[in-house]
């Protein structure tokens, strides 16, 4: 099915029977971080109800318990480091967006600086700089290198994981990126005494909190997905929360 798609940069056509699902779905053996157990999906069964066909239910009835944080693809809004409450199902005011898939291989920092330690592995303002080159998206995905499949199962938790130089994500906001989509449990450091200051300077928080700016989480685009520019359908949960799981879809451009 083919479908053209009015948009400021012009006319965009793209297959809508061929998406490209970024996301990784929670259950108790995917991926985790921030010291999380395992993420639980059990039927509900007591003295009047049995939630499982397979145990002899009339339908299957799950209790669910999980983090958005930790456990799978999860897309989050400023109130994730604000004094009140900014629910992800009043951040987006729309689900479609024109974006950038790059790939890049972090660098490894060899001497203390701003916050960044030796040996740690940190995509820097330079290496977003020389990938994204001129034509800057509305969105951008970043996908890490090597880009192996044990990112689907990855436990995350004192692993000092790659995270985001805090003058990337300043300057991204300075070129409009509105939505970041990452395959880091975070763009910051795991232990960085609650600084958090890639999120803060995304957001523009405390002094001009960008309200409708997003940061996707946990996300893995496959090799076989080219960098390129996309078409991306942000189907995000509508919780009343800081974060919820999400499914970033992408469509490639027919007419590019």
């Amino acid at each position: 099915m083919i479908a053209t798609i009015e948009h400021p940069q012009g006319k965009l056509t793209i297959d809508l029977s061929n998406p490209i699902d970024l996301s990784i779905p929670i259950h108790g053996r995917g991926p985790r971080a921030w010291y999380a157990d395992a993420a639980i999906i059990k039927p509900v069964i007591n003295r009047y109800f049995t939630g499982s066909v397979a145990l002899g239910g009339n339908v299957n009835f799950n209790d669910i318990y999980f983090n958005p944080h930790a456990h799978g693809t999860h897309t989050e809004t400023v109130g994730h480091i604000a004094r009140e409450l900014i629910s992800i199902e009043n951040s987006l005011s729309r689900f479609w967006w024109l974006a950038k898939l790059i790939s890049i291989t972090p660098s490894t920092i060899k001497t203390e600086l701003n916050g960044m330690k030796e040996g740690d592995s940190v995509i820097t303002l330079a290496q977003i700089q020389d990938a994204i080159g001129n034509n800057i998206p509305e969105a951008l995905i970043i996908r890490t290198i090597p880009n192996e499949e044990k990112k689907l199962h990855a436990l995350y938790s004192n692993t000092n994981f790659t995270y985001m130089e805090p003058s990337a994500a300043e300057w991204l906001v300075s070129q409009g990126v509105e939505h970041l989509l990452v395959d880091m449990p975070s763009i910051d450091r795991e232990e960085d005494e609650g600084k958090l200051l890639a999120h803060h300077a995304f957001w523009n928080y405390p002094n001009n909190p960008r309200l409708s700016a997003t940061i996707t989480e946990m996300i893995f685009a496959k090799n076989d997905v080219p960098d390129g520019i996309y078409l991306l359908n942000l189907q995000v949960s509508s919780f009343r929360n800081d974060a919820a799981p999400s499914r970033p879809v992408i469509y490639q451009l027919l007419n590019t």
